[in-house]
């Protein structure tokens, strides 16, 4: 009897372990695939920025600085490897966006322009999405690291090779945007 009892202990714990085990790699795959989506929408926001730039240089062709400026964030957005990384490209990146945007105000023809104007729609909808897509991996990788550090994840976690997943964060410039709040002129 004693026999049983102890086997059925030990059963118990290898099926939570494994429970356990698959919990994890259930939310590292969520996380991969919240990563990946975001992925997506970067990819259609790196294709409109071509679209965008021809666009404004007929318009400001003697703004070359800006231009080259989009073009070096979009590139360096491209080839950024990993959360940190692509949050840290891509805040250049809205920053080299936000100047050319700028430039519309000072060219009246540009910003009446309706390829233009649907270029920005669709660059703002696809910049929505991002953050909607940055969100769910945020939430996703919160998840992750909770259940990695908890009980029993603490215990096993890390010498299986879940590692920490890193949050997709604002850089500093972003953050700076995000705090500080509109200014409204008449």
């Amino acid at each position: 009897m004693g026999t049983w009892i102890f086997l059925g202990l030990v059963a118990a714990i290898v099926l939570w372990g494994v429970a356990s085990y698959n919990g994890l790699v259930g939310l590292r795959q969520r996380c991969k695939q919240a990563f990946g989506d975001i992925d997506v929408q970067l990819k259609q926001r790196h294709d409109l920025i071509p679209n965008l730039i021809e666009t404004v240089k007929g318009y400001a062709a003697h703004e070359r600085g800006t231009l080259e400026d989009v073009v070096k964030a979009r590139n360096s957005a491209m080839s950024a490897q990993g959360p940190a990384a692509q949050a840290q490209a891509e805040g250049m990146l809205s920053g080299a966006l936000g100047k050319l945007f700028a430039l519309s105000e000072a060219y009246p023809d540009l910003k009446a322009n309706q390829n233009f104007l649907e270029l920005q729609n669709q660059l703002t909808d696809i910049e929505n999405k991002i953050a909607a897509a940055r969100r769910f991996f945020n939430n996703a990788a919160a998840e992750y690291n909770a259940s990695r550090e908890g009980v029993p994840g603490v215990f096993f976690a890390g010498s299986m090779g879940f590692a920490p997943q890193e949050f997709f964060n604002l850089d500093e410039a972003e953050r700076k945007v995000a705090s500080t709040p509109p200014q409204v002129k008449f």
